[in-house]
């Protein structure tokens, strides 16, 4: 009885001779349950059965639909990125674009003030060059009743006696009013027409350096404002008053590209024949 317990310790293995000796137990199981070779081994537990062929192929076809599904999740992901990427490409251009545009016309405006004026002397007086066709700024035609309510608007009552002045002629009185009535009321819609006609009366009294500076500043501080559009087509006028023709084509360029159909009627009938002044191709 005393020798029975040393001899059960010397059968005792190592648990790495255990695992040994079940893998070999298991691999002769295998070969004669399956002799052409097992489909696929256990699921890890001895009291679990071995995978049958089909289910092998069960789970083949959900993991081969589980990976198109995910590469087809990567596809759209990296094509909705690609479009993300072009979308944010074009905005960049198109911001590139428009501040090329408007560097060009204050290159312009900076170049036509810096150039000398050049004057012509002529051995007999010559007929006077009739005007430049200019464009109305007086206040849109109103009702009797809408008259009665402008009557009452300070604003529009500061905003008729420059247009009034600018008609008249008194030019540095009108440039002086307005000038007046946009620092009055900066935000009211006739703030950039006043500072459009401050640009006509300064391009009227013959000073077209000081008359392109106005307008490109109206136009730029604010191209959705009404009378943007109008300072961008005086501006060409101060343009080919300078002597700067191509710079007048790029300002009617511009004014073609931001505003096009949105364009009014009138500026749309004046356009083409300013453009032929400017000899414009």
């Amino acid at each position: 009885m005393l020798a029975a317990p040393a001899l059960a310790q010397r059968d005792v293995a190592t648990p790495e001779q255990r695992i040994e000796r079940l893998e070999r137990q298991l691999q002769q199981v295998t070969r004669q349950v399956f002799p052409r070779g097992a489909p696929a081994a256990t699921a890890g537990f001895a009291d679990e059965p071995a995978a049958t062929q089909t289910s092998v192929r069960n789970l083949d076809e959900r993991l081969n639909a589980l990976e198109r599904q995910l590469a087809d999740i990567l596809r759209q992901s990296e094509e909705n990125g690609h479009r993300a990427s072009e979308v944010s490409s074009e905005l960049s251009r198109l911001r590139s674009e428009q501040d090329r545009r408007l560097s060009a016309l204050e290159a312009a405006v900076q170049a036509a003030a810096a150039a000398p004026v050049r004057t012509e002397v002529s051995p007999a007086p010559a007929a006077p060059k009739p005007k430049s066709p200019q464009i109305s700024s007086s206040p849109e035609p109103a009702t009797p009743d809408a008259a009665a309510t402008v009557q009452e608007d300070p604003a529009e009552l500061a905003y008729d006696e420059g247009y009034e002045l600018w008609r008249a002629g008194k030019y540095d009185q009108a440039i002086t009013s307005l000038r007046a009535f946009t620092s009055a009321y900066p935000k009211h819609r006739r703030a950039s027409w006043a500072n459009n006609l401050t640009g006509r009366a300064l391009l009227d009294k013959k000073e077209p350096r000081a008359a392109a500076a106005a307008l490109l500043a109206n136009y730029r501080n604010n191209p959705k404002v009404e009378r943007a559009a109008d300072s961008l087509f005086d501006l060409g006028q101060a343009l080919i008053e300078l002597k700067q023709a191509g710079q007048a084509c790029k300002a009617y360029e511009e004014l073609e590209s931001v505003y096009g159909a949105s364009m009014r009627a009138e500026l749309k009938r004046l356009l083409p024949g300013a453009k032929s002044e400017a000899k414009c191709s």
